[in-house]
């Protein structure tokens, strides 16, 4: 559809309620569902169903058209990814999919990491964080590939804690219209901290962090610019998480 096409949809779905105009808007976005799913899936093993999670990922994108505000200064590429991908890891997260063994890995690691920083005073290389696992490179590198592939180490995946106790996902603190102001102030601050843990990242770390989240890169695309495999950008970006993790587990009040 031309954009002026979509702009009249959603003045008549939000308007009148036309139930047209609604299914219009979802099939013009249908795109967004396979783009986010494509993402995640990317990352899990190939014996999970990929339709069962797209069919999860296509529930958020209806909830993202009934629950949008055109007249809010958001763009709804964004918000529906935010629901889109929060559809999809909730559907994971009853399911439980991730191995006990897993889960273990990963605090392994994210304490060897905050160890050896504290120890150096800087973020530890990879050769140092294998040393001090007793791990031949070779396996290390291993480890960090099962450990992304295995888990949803993900920045987007970042909770926020609510006044009542519970954690709220990102998306759903993006589609309250009636967000408090010490909700907002809150994440603003979260968001405040996150960009100074990710500048605290190595370079290559870091770099592979802005292509991924901020550009919407695939780790494909991201080793084809970098001239690596996409392996080794699998090993980047849970290196990178992993650190972030530590980082923001010092400030609990706005990351736990």
């Amino acid at each position: 559809m031309r954009p002026e096409d979509v702009q009249r949809d959603w003045y008549r779905f939000k308007e009148f309620q036309d139930e047209n105009a609604r299914a219009r808007l979802i099939q013009h976005f249908a795109y967004l569902v396979k783009i986010t799913a494509g993402r995640v899936i990317a990352n899990l093993p190939p014996s999970l169903d990929r339709e069962d999670l797209v069919s999860a990922g296509a529930l958020g994108l209806i909830k993202a058209v009934d629950q949008y505000d055109p007249s809010r200064q958001v763009k709804f590429e964004t918000y529906a990814i935010a629901l889109i991908r929060g559809a999809i890891l909730e559907m994971l997260r009853e399911d439980d999919w991730v191995p006990r063994s897993a889960r273990e890995r990963i605090k392994m690691l994210e304490r060897t990491y905050n160890l050896l920083e504290a120890r150096l005073g800087r973020p530890a290389t990879e050769e140092e964080v294998a040393a001090e696992l007793h791990m031949e490179m070779d396996e290390f590198h291993k480890l960090l590939i099962e450990a992304g592939r295995s888990s949803l180490l993900s920045l987007e995946d970042v909770l926020v804690g609510s006044e009542n106790g519970e954690n709220l996902h990102l998306s759903d603190v993006i589609q309250d219209e009636r967000l408090l102001p010490s909700v907002e102030a809150e994440l603003q601050e979260r968001k405040h901290m996150l960009g100074k843990a990710i500048d605290r990242l190595p370079e290559r770390e870091r770099l592979v962090i802005s292509l991924y989240y901020y550009e919407g890169l695939t780790f494909k695309e991201i080793g084809r610019i970098l001239s690596i495999s996409e392996s080794r950008v699998y090993q980047l970006h849970t290196q990178a998480v992993v650190r972030l993790q530590g980082y923001l587990q010092r400030d609990k009040e706005l990351f736990h």
